[in-house]
């Protein structure tokens, strides 16, 4: 007599299938607590930032900034999925951030203005552009990595600062961005009503607020994958991943991908936050931008990229704008500068990781 058990149903199997994709697409544990924590933020921070008594008159923020800090934090996200997880710099990044863009403005005057479309448009160049510049960079590594990356990225910003100047605007930029109402019946800079209003402001900060808690969760989702688990692998050994039998060249390829991914969905939310696309969203200077603002925060970190994007935003747009900082606001390259070396300095993985290393003296080193 046999001792294996009786067939499933064919009803019974696709139970299991369904139960099986609920379970691995519904957030569990950690995972909903900070998709949670991550909307609770999301919804107080343009009040506190902008509009809160005593510290908004305190911060001097502003709602445009708070939505640009959001922006900015998704490409440092994705940047950072490179570099902090995998192990690799790219000063190239301009290329898929200003790429996007460029995409998304193009796509807004020609084919539609949603804004759905337009980040689902930008967002598909970026991809379309970090597969192929991954697949003729990855085949060097370190420094040299770097540089290849760089020079693309430079011939995009020639490229379109004259050859393509008719599609680009050139040195003037991209002036034809037509954004159309959100879902058609949205205009993105009219005030949310009744008390959504107070909190969050405009539509805009809301449709790029849900867009934020996306990324936050699918980056989640993706560094706590076996996908997660094999960048970690290869930025702490390359070699040993090879010898287990892992496709280090493939997996790199996928890294950079994703990072493109992000930062396709920043560039295409920056058109539609300006309704401009400059020529220096291609430059080099944008690639240097998110390089420092990962490192402050915290590389290998969530949520540090993100603090490192507001802090380096807040300095840049803030401190140098004079009240009430008029004494210091002409030296805020100096001020960045300052606080760039201070915080490596004092806490080399940045700020996030000295909020770690509080908590854990806190609570005793207990999740």
């Amino acid at each position: 007599m046999s001792d294996e058990p009786a067939p499933a149903s064919e009803s019974e199997a696709e139970a299991g299938a369904i139960a099986d994709t609920i379970g691995i697409w519904a957030p569990r544990g950690n995972e909903l607590r900070i998709v949670v924590g991550t909307a609770m933020i999301l919804a107080l921070f343009p009040f506190v930032f902008a509009r809160m008594p005593v510290v908004s008159d305190l911060l001097q923020g502003y709602q445009s900034l708070a939505t640009l800090i959001l922006i900015w934090g998704i490409f440092a996200l994705g940047f950072d999925l490179l570099l902090g997880y995998t192990g690799l710099l790219s000063f190239g990044h301009a290329a898929f951030w200003g790429g996007a863009a460029y995409a998304a403005g193009v796509f807004s005057q020609h084919v539609s203005g949603s804004p759905i479309l337009m980040v689902a448009a930008g967002t598909a160049f970026a991809v379309l552009l970090a597969w192929v510049l991954g697949f003729l960079s990855l085949r060097r590594g370190g420094i040299y990595f770097a540089i290849l990356t760089l020079a693309f990225a430079q011939m995009m910003f020639y490229m379109s600062s004259s050859p393509l100047a008719f599609i680009t605007g050139g040195e003037n930029g991209f002036t034809g961005v037509e954004t159309a109402e959100l879902l058609g019946m949205f205009a993105l800079e009219a005030e949310l009503p009744s008390a959504a209003g107070l909190l969050l402001g405009t539509w805009l900060y809301l449709f790029v607020g849900v867009i934020t808690l996306i990324c936050v969760t699918l980056a989640y989702r993706i560094l706590n994958s076996p996908y997660g688990m094999v960048f970690r692998a290869i930025r702490e050994n390359e070699q040993r991943a090879e010898f287990v039998g892992l496709n280090v060249w493939r997996y790199r390829l996928m890294s950079f991908i994703l990072s493109g991914l992000f930062a396709g969905i920043a560039g295409s939310l920056f058109t539609i936050h300006g309704t401009y696309v400059p020529l220096s969203s291609l430059y080099w200077t944008e690639s240097g931008e998110v390089v420092i603002m990962t490192v402050l925060g915290g590389t290998g970190s969530l949520f540090g990229p993100m603090i490192g994007a507001g802090v380096y935003l807040y300095v840049e747009n803030i401190v140098s704008g004079g009240h009430p900082f008029e004494f210091i606001a002409p030296f805020w390259h100096l001020i960045l500068g300052l606080v760039f070396v201070v915080v490596i300095w004092t806490f080399p993985r940045g700020i996030w990781g000295f909020v770690r290393d509080v908590r854990d003296f806190v609570t005793g080193g207990e999740d």
